[in-house]
């Protein structure tokens, strides 16, 4: 079959289409019959081999794909292994999609969906009136987020890089936006709130990661989940007690064994979907051999919405 396959870590170039072997049956696991691949910052870091799990090469990434399982439509999330032309998909974490669903729509969910869904309700428990904001406001799970947040009565702020960007999210739910870009971010979003906000999602790192953590009030929430900026960051202890704020990490793969987050959130999802409430962004579909092209697209932040690897291109 034909696969992207990593035989040694570094930059898009690494990411080839070869010939590859079927993969081999695991109990639990059924064979799915790829269509699009989703392409997320977790492939970037498995790349450069920075991923939080440790992967062995050769290795082909990939952690959400949309497909067929014996003529019934599906979506759901792997262990790597999704950009080729079949995957292995646990049980536990395959849905069948919804004929309201399309395809372009379900890709967006599985990955992407479900961490904005349990960074809001889950990691951060956002309540109606709260103030959140969401970083990367017009990328995959920001997207989603912002409307999730807005659906849910809180207020939102979102960050994002360029005019453009910052638009879009206004036109998905945002209250305010700001630029991400600037290095007074502490004033700006507080400028934007008018005052401290209460919970806040991070997934830059860095001094980005500081600012947006100087603006949460005492008692806020804040939850991480990456550092896409490449610069992980420290957290003073003093500050968290003397401002009692709560700092969590999210990974969504955590909720993988559970047997009723997922399901939960992905019923939510596809119902927000179908009724025309949660708007997914379709952004570029590769061709599976682009895959080192759609690595280069992502990393330089180009695009909004969500990216895929068409398998059948």
């Amino acid at each position: 079959m034909r696969a992207i396959v990593m035989r040694e870590f570094g930059g898009p170039d690494v990411l080839r289409l070869e010939d590859a072997p079927e993969p081999a049956p695991r109990a639990g696991h059924a064979l799915v019959e790829v269509a699009l691949a989703g392409v997320n910052y977790a492939d970037v870091h498995v790349r450069g081999d920075t991923y939080l799990a440790p992967v062995e090469l050769p290795y082909t990434p990939g952690n959400e794909v949309v497909g067929t399982i014996d003529g019934r439509r599906v979506v759901g999330l792997t262990r790597g292994g999704g950009y080729a032309e079949r995957a292995l998909l646990h049980r536990r974490v395959t849905w069948d999609v919804p004929d309201a669903v399309s395809d372009e729509q379900a890709v967006a969910l599985a990955l992407q969906g479900n961490s904005a869904w349990h960074l809001l309700f889950t990691a951060l428990r956002l309540t109606k009136g709260e103030t959140v904001v969401v970083p990367a406001a017009a990328g995959g799970v920001g997207t989603l987020a912002v409307q999730l947040a807005a659906r849910a009565g809180a207020r939102v702020i979102g960050l994002a890089g360029s005019a453009a960007k910052r638009q879009l999210a206004l036109d998905l739910g945002a209250h305010a936006v700001v630029d991400s870009t600037a290095e007074d971010l502490t004033e700006r979003i507080l400028d934007a709130a008018g005052g401290p906000v209460e919970t806040a999602l991070e997934m830059t790192g860095g001094a980005t990661f500081a600012w947006t953590l100087a603006a949460v009030a005492p008692r806020g929430r804040l939850a991480v989940y990456g550092f896409a900026g490449g610069e992980l960051a420290d957290v003073s202890t003093r500050e968290l007690m003397e401002r009692s704020l709560t700092v969590s990490g999210f990974w969504l793969p955590q909720l993988y064994g559970d047997r009723t987050a997922l399901p939960t959130s992905m019923r939510a999802l596809f119902d927000a979907v179908a009724d025309g409430s949660l708007t997914t962004l379709t952004g570029t579909t590769y061709a599976l051999g682009e895959a080192a092209q759609a690595h280069h697209d992502l990393a330089a932040r180009t695009p909004t919405g969500k990216l895929a690897l068409d398998v059948n291109r």
